[in-house]
């Protein structure tokens, strides 16, 4: 994928079918939520649409065949979030009884967790890692969401916009959610450069990105990415307390924790906008989309726990829960 987008887009009429074909035929064997090369290309082909690679022709994003190829990644991908992430409880589509039925899917467990293995008894290497697992995401936090906002009308559409709000900092650049994080990863000592770690991340934590992206550029996935934003702010503010209980435990001063402390409270506010006023109100809205809603939620969440199992199997081992350099 590299020695192709270096030259310019025009200069390629379209991809060889065998290198289609080659793809179509790994899609179908791979384990599409844990196969390393699947994932970052996905990711690869994603990132076109949101800031780019420095050097590469901005025209490849809407590349036909490049199109054609990340359709043949997402269907594998589909397919395994179909087979492995768990039903949901069939749920009627009324504002309440969807919030519930999310609020109990995201409710906390009693088992280990990343949040609180991070606040007892990460090191300082574990520390850092967990930053470089986070920072896929959260340096261009909510940028996934937000590509709901024109899918999304009335109700719904008011409440994702609030919560993206306060994402995007209320107006104020460094008051931006990614730009908080990017001061947290200079306090621990890491590059703050978007995608700079890609390379070390496994596949589990590129599909957690890669499922956001899949549900946000999608129209026919609205449902799904609403679900997903409402189990995702359900699942924030008590593990950010815990990361900044860690961090602190570790000497860290407050530029490098602000971005936990700022999701404990903003958080707990978010989680009932996106459970009640975007996905019940949707679903009210839009009684079919239901169980696209929960299917999204469902699969935020069995995501998270490969990516948490991931770390916790590795650390606990006494090893690092990061590629190969």
């Amino acid at each position: 994928m590299t020695d192709l987008l270096v030259h310019p887009s025009r200069d390629v009429d379209h991809l060889d079918d065998e290198v289609l074909t080659r793809w179509r035929n790994a899609a179908a064997t791979a384990d599409a939520l844990t196969d390393d090369d699947l994932q970052l290309t996905l990711w690869t082909l994603y990132a076109l649409h949101y800031r780019g690679f420095e050097g590469v022709d901005e025209a490849w994003e809407w590349h036909p065949d490049l199109l054609r190829l990340r359709r043949i990644l997402e269907v594998a991908v589909e397919a395994a979030l179909r087979d492995q992430v768990p039903d949901h409880v069939e749920t009627p589509a009324e504002r309440e009884a969807v919030a519930a039925a999310l609020f109990a899917m995201t409710a906390p467990g009693p088992g280990p967790s990343v949040a609180r293995y991070v606040a007892r008894s990460a090191d300082a290497t574990q520390a850092e890692e967990f930053l470089i697992h986070r920072s896929l995401y959260t340096l261009m936090e909510a940028d996934p969401h937000t590509w709901a906002v024109p899918r999304l009308t009335g109700a719904p559409k008011a409440a994702l916009v609030e919560v993206q709000s306060d994402e995007y900092g209320g107006g104020r650049p460094e008051r931006m959610h990614s730009a908080l994080f990017a001061r947290t990863m200079r306090g621990a000592g890491l590059v703050d450069e978007y995608g700079y770690y890609v390379d070390r991340l496994p596949a589990v934590t590129i599909a957690a990105l890669n499922l956001m992206s899949l549900f946000g550029l999608h129209r026919r996935w609205r449902g799904a990415i609403a679900g997903h934003l409402a189990a995702f702010e359900m699942t924030s503010s008590l593990p950010n307390r815990l990361y900044g209980d860690g961090f602190r435990r570790l000497g860290h001063d407050g530029g490098t924790t602000d971005y936990f402390d700022e999701h404990v409270e903003a958080d707990a506010v978010h989680e009932q906008i996106a459970g009640r006023d975007l996905a019940g109100r949707l679903a009210e809205q839009e009684p079919e989309l239901v169980d696209d809603i929960l299917f999204g939620a469902a699969a935020c969440l069995y995501l998270d726990e490969l990516v948490g199992r991931h770390l916790l199997d590795a650390w606990t081992a006494g090893a690092s829960s990061l590629r190969a350099a």
